[in-house]
């Protein structure tokens, strides 16, 4: 008699975080021995941040719940209040889907939402990213939180697994498998120039930035002065083309929108803003860039995938590992403007040819399907601490 198939749920709250989430889906979906369970909450179902979920459906994946509890905003107290409504709805979705394990990706306030109910209902969590440190953001804290609530661990590098065993988790349950989002670099064929162009409405340059800014979520109203600041400093590069996409739904990123929006009308013809590219376009947009500039995730991860520098401004991704293609700056107008030119100085562009990515070359997909399918469940559940001074 064959076993029950093992249910896998898999959360998601924004396209960007679906984005590195898309292989390991199919690697479930495809696997008989496996049953995967799809739950969409956060961004995906926010009208302003496009009704992304409708992306998840089309790629072929049956959505099995939505979770509603984003509040229309962006206060800290609005925060902290579609948390409290995330917990609720989770509650309800996971005694309904009973999964087996629960997959998250992360480290935003949706999927913390998510593991606390699962926590309460003894539900088996298995964490992807973890390890990593953003000093700048609150996303740190839960981050670690997710961590100390999760019992299978996916890690992106070595030295973020050696830290999520620092936290106390047991080394047998914690695994290197490299960036999930780097699959999509091997896996996906890439627009070229003249398709990517077609495809976003918008004319590349003889010089192109993607800009990602988000709000840094331990600092008090600073959004609006830094965006400015790098806003300032693109004024001076008049021949270059700008390709913005918008922050998450953090505490003051309405005001980085309103700015971006207010930037696309002075320059019509040489600036862009994209709610999201999606993956496709995203990755396809990265091969034409001479930089990523903001403080987005990817200019560390995916964009030393392409030999191509980042300059990464404040505190936001302070803490994580970087390739050698990563300019770091204060968030004040020298600064930025002197890593725009060292960007552009032909010594910083030769090395970019021999930048080896931290995070890995692809493949993570597969390896954390493979784990999820083969670890045993029973025991999981009653978490010993590891102690690093007498190792058990």
């Amino acid at each position: 008699m064959r076993q029950t198939r093992r249910k896998i749920c898999v959360v998601t709250g924004s396209r960007a975080e679906y984005g590195l989430l898309y292989w390991l889906i199919k690697e479930i979906q495809a696997d008989s021995d496996l049953e995967l369970q799809v739950v969409v909450t956060g961004m995906h179902l926010s009208p302003e941040f496009g009704l992304t979920w409708k992306h998840v459906e089309s790629d072929g994946f049956i959505i099995q719940r939505k979770v509603e509890m984003l509040l229309s905003s962006d206060t800290p107290a609005g925060i902290a209040k579609s948390i409290g409504l995330g917990v609720i709805g989770f509650a309800d979705v996971l005694e309904s889907l009973q999964p087996d394990v629960l997959v998250v990706l992360g480290d935003r306030f949706e999927i913390f939402a998510a593991c606390q109910a699962a926590m309460v209902h003894r539900i088996p969590i298995a964490h992807i990213h973890g390890g990593e440190l953003t000093e700048g953001a609150v996303d740190d804290a839960i981050r670690h939180a997710i961590t100390k609530m999760s019992h299978l661990h996916f890690t992106a590098a070595e030295g973020y697994r050696q830290r999520v065993i620092q936290l106390g988790e047991q080394p047998q349950r914690v695994f290197n498998v490299g960036a999930p989002g780097l699959d999509n670099i091997s896996r996906l064929c890439l627009l070229d120039r003249a398709q990517l162009e077609e495809a976003i409405g918008f004319k590349l340059g003889r010089r192109n930035v993607l800009v990602t800014f988000h709000p840094v979520t331990l600092e008090k109203a600073t959004a609006a002065g830094q965006f400015g600041n790098l806003l300032h400093v693109l004024d001076h590069f008049t021949d270059m083309h700008i390709i913005f996409t918008l922050p998450n739904a953090d505490a003051d990123g309405r005001v980085v929108i309103e700015m971006i929006g207010q930037y696309r009308q002075r320059f019509p013809g040489r600036v862009a803003s994209f709610v999201s590219l999606g993956t496709l376009r995203y990755l396809s947009a990265l091969q034409y860039m001479d930089a990523v500039v903001g403080n987005s995730s990817s200019g560390l991860i995916e964009a030393p995938a392409f030999k191509i520098g980042t300059i990464n401004i404040g505190d936001r991704q302070k803490g994580r590992l970087c390739a050698d293609s990563v300019i770091h700056c204060k968030p004040e107008i020298d600064a930025i403007f002197n890593a725009f030119e060292r960007l552009f100085s032909a010594e910083f562009q030769k090395t970019l040819e021999a930048v080896e990515n931290p995070y890995g070359d692809g493949g993570a997909s597969v390896k954390i399907k493979a784990l999820l399918k083969s670890q045993a469940l029973d025991g999981l559940l009653k978490k010993g601490f590891y102690d690093l001074d007498i190792g058990k």
